[in-house]
């Protein structure tokens, strides 16, 4: 499950990185052609269209990250239980050291 969530969370991380490189600074987002309206989007349907999809991938990028330090930390409390009953068997087999003089 957790090698799934991070696979996707890598994808997700790729795919961001080529939506904000779509982007153009000032909003033109694939403005190829300059100010032709005949087009088949408009620059600014175009921007907008981008920034959904960009917002719409962010937010899962968000989920994955949050699904995955769930389950990091689920994965930890378990080991982290075994070795509290690990080090109390080994208190309980060690000798004690006599303290009063």
């Amino acid at each position: 499950m957790e090698n799934l969530v991070l696979i996707a969370h890598v994808v997700l991380a790729l795919l961001i990185i080529v939506l904000v490189l779509l982007q153009k600074s000032e909003g033109g987002g694939l403005g190829i052609g300059g100010n032709q309206s005949g087009g088949f989007m408009t620059a600014r349907g175009t921007a907008n269209t981008l920034t959904k999809i960009t917002t719409f991938v962010g937010a899962l990028f968000f989920i994955t990250s949050i699904l995955l330090a769930i389950l990091s930390g689920s994965n930890n409390k378990s080991s982290i239980t075994q070795e509290i009953k690990s080090d109390l068997t080994k208190k309980s087999n060690e000798p004690k050291v006599p303290t009063d003089n």
